[in-house]
């Protein structure tokens, strides 16, 4: 009894395993988006809010860390505001995706792959229409 032989036994798949899709992408990049947004957003208000309270001069460094002295935005201030934009655009897409899936629909895998794809092309779409607006209604004002 001691040298029976092990019965066969299925192993459990592993990444090895799975072929990369768009829907897992778009599943990785939903939780980091959240993660992010979460994590960045909180510490810049947080940021903000001690600026706010500390003081014209402290709030001025905050400012000027994102501006330049006309008021515009800088590389930094281009880069995290831009970020987060698409940050939650993604994060946007990503969760209306969700929705349909929780309702039982979407499952097929070609319709499954294609709304994961546009989950990438809505929200950089939606980045790039949010920009032009903002970047117009700066000039114009």
């Amino acid at each position: 009894m001691a040298h029976a032989p092990k019965p066969s036994r299925p192993l459990s798949p592993h990444l090895g395993i799975w072929k990369w899709g768009p829907h897992m992408a778009v599943s990785i990049v939903h939780r980091v988006t959240g993660s992010g947004m979460a994590t960045v957003g909180t510490l810049l208000l947080v940021w903000w809010l001690v600026a706010l309270a500390s003081g014209e001069a402290v709030y001025a460094g905050f400012r000027d860390v994102f501006t330049v002295e006309s008021g515009g935005l800088n590389v930094i201030g281009y880069v995290v505001g831009i970020g987060l934009t698409l940050s939650f655009f993604q994060h946007m897409a990503s969760g209306v995706r969700h929705l349909f899936l929780d309702q039982g629909a979407n499952f097929e895998l070609k319709s499954n792959k294609l709304t994961a794809l546009l989950t990438f092309v809505a929200s950089v779409t939606l980045t790039v229409a949010f920009w032009i607006v903002l970047l117009e209604k700066m000039i114009d004002g």
